[in-house]
């Protein structure tokens, strides 16, 4: 039995520690939150501790593991207070919006043996992993493009939010960059990025985009191209793409259900699209929660690691400095 403690009970962590309590081998056993309202709800849905003392949630003897879902801002402190604390960690993307801020953290977890997984959970989609599958075993031959669709329906977040979530390629185009990397299996090695205010004001007010198609080429030739949008009017959109001399794999939106109908009304109707990435992703969630318990029970290294995240974030970097140059961008990872 692997018990959790949870660090940050807002709606992220507040769902995850609700998927670890339906697991057969797992527990949360503490959740901690600034606010203790938030700690205390978590807490009684799952039965655990609420506390607003992190050093008492990683200092307790029943908590086995740690899953950190505070605001991106905290996730460094976060991450190095576990890692000294000698807690295995499945941490919510991204490490961070600030490069330097991660290679900091890099450096200082050279001091600690830490399992640390990055939650990249679009990786565990059971539709994305098998165009991933597909791409890996051939099926198309040699890729030859990706393209990978990220549109979210509106409206926009909170304001407050916005202001610290690092802006659209930080948030919302790293997880397609992971994807990205996830499925071609190489690292793209230039970017280039265009991008706009098509959709509200406020993202133009807070120096941000809204609207982005992002092009990438790897070692190997292939190329991928992302389109990212805060709104969609339809649900909300997620495809992957992949295309070879081969043949394609696609990955296709998610509906509640399959149905189709047929009458006056309409031919060939059906529901519409998942709206909410929590129910779209549901799967993805608790497939990765599957995999970090697999992982440590097996003793074995993370399959998502902070250097997955740290990639990630700079091919992230790359198309911010894309769009604000207008020029294509090399990668360098070192």
């Amino acid at each position: 039995m692997l018990r959790f403690g949870i660090i940050g009970t807002g709606r992220i962590g507040d769902m995850h520690a609700r998927i670890i309590a339906m697991q057969p081998d797992a527990a949360v056993t503490w959740c901690f939150d600034v606010f203790e309202e938030n700690a205390r709800r978590t807490g009684e849905a799952v039965g655990a501790k609420a506390t607003t003392d992190l050093d008492a949630l990683l200092g307790a003897d029943d908590v086995d593991a740690v899953l950190i879902a505070t605001p991106t801002n905290t996730h460094v402190e976060m991450i190095l207070r576990s890692a000294e604390a000698g807690k295995p960690i499945l941490c919510e993307k991204p490490i961070d919006v600030d490069i330097e801020r991660v290679e900091e953290c890099r450096e200082k977890l050279k001091a600690f043996n830490a399992f640390i997984q990055l939650g990249f959970n679009r990786r565990f989609d059971p539709s994305h992993a098998g165009v991933k599958d597909g791409v890996a075993n051939g099926e198309i031959g040699d890729l030859e493009m990706l393209v990978i669709t990220s549109r979210d329906p509106g409206p926009p977040p909170p304001r407050a939010i916005l202001e610290d979530c690092g802006g659209l390629f930080r948030d919302t185009t790293i997880h397609d960059m992971d994807m990205a990397r996830f499925v071609m299996g190489e690292d793209p090695i230039e970017v280039f990025a265009m991008a706009a205010n098509r959709v509200d004001p406020v993202f133009a007010e807070l120096g941000d985009v809204d609207t982005a198609m992002i092009v990438m080429r790897t070692p190997s030739g292939a190329l991928c191209h992302i389109n990212n949008s805060r709104r969609t009017n339809y649900g909300y959109d997620q495809r992957v793409e992949a295309f070879g001399e081969g043949g394609m794999i696609r990955s296709n939106n998610h509906r509640p259900s399959e149905v189709t109908r047929y009458g006056a009304k309409g031919t060939a109707t059906r529901d519409e699209l998942m709206y909410f990435f929590i129910e779209r992703y549901r799967a993805a969630y608790e497939a990765e929660i599957r995999d970090f318990i697999g992982q440590i029970a097996a003793g074995k290294p993370p399959n998502v690691t902070f250097e997955d995240g740290r990639r990630a974030l700079i091919l992230s970097e790359a198309a911010l400095k894309s769009y604000q140059t207008n020029q294509p961008v090399k990668v360098d990872y070192t």
